[in-house]
Formats: C-alpha cells, structure tokens, sequence
C-alpha cells in the first residue's frame, strides 16, 4: 500500500515540475536576452525552491541541516562548496538553502535538455567542454574567480556522478585546485539524499534528508590532492555517521 501511495506521489511531483518548468525556463530566457541577470536568477530560485518545498509536501521528504554557523558570514566572503552528490534533490537543495548565490560546474551537454537547459544556461554558472581538458579548467579558474569576487559561491560534486547510498565514487581534485587557484576556502558538505531519493529511482521514499556542512577548510599553500584527501575523508566519516545503516 505504501508503495502505491509513494507512486502516486511520485506522479503528482513530476507532473509538477513538468508543468512549471516551462515557464520558468522561458522566462529566464527572455531575462537573459535583457541581460538582467539577477531576475534571471531570482526566477530560477524560485523555481528550485517550489521544488524542494513541493518536495516535501508531496514526497514527504524534509531537509535537516545541521553546521549553519560553519559559512562563511561576511557579504562577499568566498566559499567552495564540495558536496556529496547521491540524488537530484541536493542539486535543488543546495541553491535554494544557501544564503549565498552559487555556481554551479557543470559539463556543458546538460544545457542541451530542453527548458530546464534552457534555464541554467541563462544563469550565470560555469559550464565546461571536458574535452577541452587543461583548457576547459582554464575557464573554470577565470570564471570562479570573477563569480567568487562578486560573493557568488562555487559549488562542485567531487565524485563527479550520483553514487549510490552506501557506497562511494572517485573524488576528483578540480574542485580543490580551484579553490587553491583563487585562495578560497573549501567547505565540505555530506548529504543522505539517497536514503529517500535513491540513484535513478522514480519512486521516492518521505523521510528525513540530512545535509551536514563542515567546518571550513584554508587551500592556501595546499597541494589539491592532498586537499581533497582531506575533503573526502571528513565527508565519508560524517556520512557514516549521519546514516551508518548503509554502512554496515
């Protein structure tokens, strides 16, 4: 029974975000073209936010966040954040809970998906060519840097993909090379999506999501790989912690 309850909210949400995203998509679009950037990225926050919020009011899945005063407080104090990546809901999360703009990195076939590629095209992100390779991170440097300056946090996802609950994927040094090019902070983030909101599954389970932000890390004078050592191993040990069932 609870099954069917559980698909039938499924439907109710992705019909949901289905009819909205349309025009939110071609508002941001036209935005763009007037090149008023901060409506653009207004609009799409609130799209993301009736996400998250219509998230919890039909999947029943509910966000707990815990290390708030681990963020950097001033107006444009630079912040990269590093995440655990397991669902799409982080992915909303994120953007609609920080209190800082973000930017995400991300490869540049996703702005080929109709209207919600649309969309974050129209914002100002990073969006990269990987098969550009030392060049492609040429333009993550250039772009981070100008972003940071003006309070605009960067977000990455180390692993690179959505890992499945329990289990844990490569982590990658761009995000730690960034912050060692631009001298920003890193800032892990732990995040148990995939207890409701398992990899590719459409089926969502209503319970609690837990997102940790860890304590700030200096990358002045840091080798990346060693930096993001650092990163993975807080970010492994708080996700055994925060869900130690999947870990068993």
């Amino acid at each position: 029974m609870n099954r069917v309850i559980n698909f039938v909210r499924a439907v109710l949400h992705t019909v949901l975000m289905a009819v909205t995203v349309i025009p939110w998509a071609l508002a941001a679009v036209l935005l763009r073209l007037f090149g008023n950037q901060k409506l653009v990225y207004a609009v799409c926050i609130n799209w993301l936010r009736l996400s998250v919020n219509s998230g919890t009011a039909i999947l029943g899945i509910r966000n707990r966040v815990t290390g708030w005063e681990n963020l950097p407080t001033g107006e444009t104090d630079a912040a990269i954040l590093l995440v655990k990546h397991q669902s799409l809901w982080e992915t909303f999360s994120m953007i609609a809970l920080m209190p800082h703009p973000l930017a995400y990195v991300f490869k540049k076939e996703l702005l080929q998906i109709p209207f919600f590629g649309w969309a974050i095209g129209s914002m100002d992100m990073i969006h990269i060519d990987r098969k550009h390779g030392t060049r492609a991170f040429g333009k993550v440097v250039e772009q981070g840097k100008r972003l940071l300056d003006k309070g605009t946090w960067v977000i990455m996802f180390p692993e690179g993909t959505r890992i499945p609950r329990g289990q844990k994927g490569t982590y990658k040094t761009g995000g730690t090379r960034l912050a060692i090019e631009t001298g920003a902070p890193v800032v892990p983030v732990a995040v148990t999506s995939a207890r409701c909101w398992p990899k590719k599954a459409f089926i969502k389970t209503p319970g609690i999501v837990d997102i940790s932000i860890g304590q700030p890390i200096p990358s002045i004078g840091r080798e990346p790989a060693e930096l993001m050592r650092e990163v993975e191993a807080w970010i492994e040990a708080e996700m055994r912690r925060l869900d130690p069932e999947a870990y068993k």
